[in-house]
């Protein structure tokens, strides 16, 4: 079992249905990936349609393989802190770590890069992880100009409150002018193109709403600054305990 500085608090247990879903490409020549090892569902991120407007985004509900998701679940750090951490702050098992390396590898760059039409060769990339969410958190806006595209991958099991849920939003002012609404139910996956436009929040909720957060960025600058931001904010918050 993973063991962090933090005391964990365990995620609750609730029945939802997605209410996302996928659609495959027009025209889609990509090929299943039959890997079996691989805790990611390569074949399903070959064939979803990327939404053009108002900005770039796709959803894949069942990104993770199921028969992976108790391993993840089990090596998952332990949180019971809001805020972002950077993996350097976090102890946790082999499956997570697995699922993390898979994140960052290049497989996946090139199927993003090639879904949002853009060269991400050369653009460092962060990874960050959540456990918990605060009321106050989850506050209409767009992310950072120093990050291109942005990937939330969720592990919650089901996710029946109305809180939590990200949604894609057409302006900065109203959380009910919605595009796309994302519950974070476990293994299902978001990624957006990061544009002026692409506003994004969630109503308020309180309590285990695990997350990670894979940003390709602009430099090495950009992915240095990220990492002492975060890391500076996890260990205050491990010292206020």
């Amino acid at each position: 079992m993973p063991v962090h500085p933090l005391t964990g608090r365990s995620s609750p247990s609730v029945k939802v249905a997605m209410t996302t879903a996928i659609a495959p490409a027009a025209g889609s020549t990509g090929v299943a990936d039959n890997t079996r090892d691989s805790l990611l569902r390569f074949d399903l991120l070959t064939e979803v349609e990327v939404v053009q407007h108002p900005f770039e985004y796709f959803v894949i509900p069942r990104f993770v393989r199921e028969e992976h998701l108790d391993a993840i679940r089990r090596d998952f750090p332990i949180i019971n802190q809001a805020g972002s951490f950077p993996l350097s702050a976090l102890r946790y098992g082999p499956a997570f770590r697995k699922l993390t390396d898979e994140l960052l590898g290049d497989r996946l760059r090139k199927l993003l890069a090639r879904k949002f039409e853009m060269d991400l060769t050369g653009r460092p990339a962060t990874l960050t992880v959540r456990g918990c969410t605060r009321l106050k958190d989850g506050q209409i806006h767009t992310d950072s100009a120093s990050k291109l595209i942005t990937v939330l991958l969720y592990l919650n099991r089901d996710w029946n409150a109305a809180g939590g849920r990200l949604r894609l939003l057409n302006n900065s002012h109203d959380i009910d002018d919605v595009i796309a609404e994302v519950p974070p139910e476990e293994g299902s996956l978001l990624a957006f193109r990061c544009r002026e436009n692409a506003w994004h929040g969630h109503l308020p909720f309180d309590g285990p709403r695990r997350s990670l957060q894979l940003n390709y960025v602009t430099s090495e600058r950009a992915s240095r600054w990220s990492n002492v931001r975060h890391t500076l904010s996890a260990m205050l918050k491990s010292l206020r305990g």
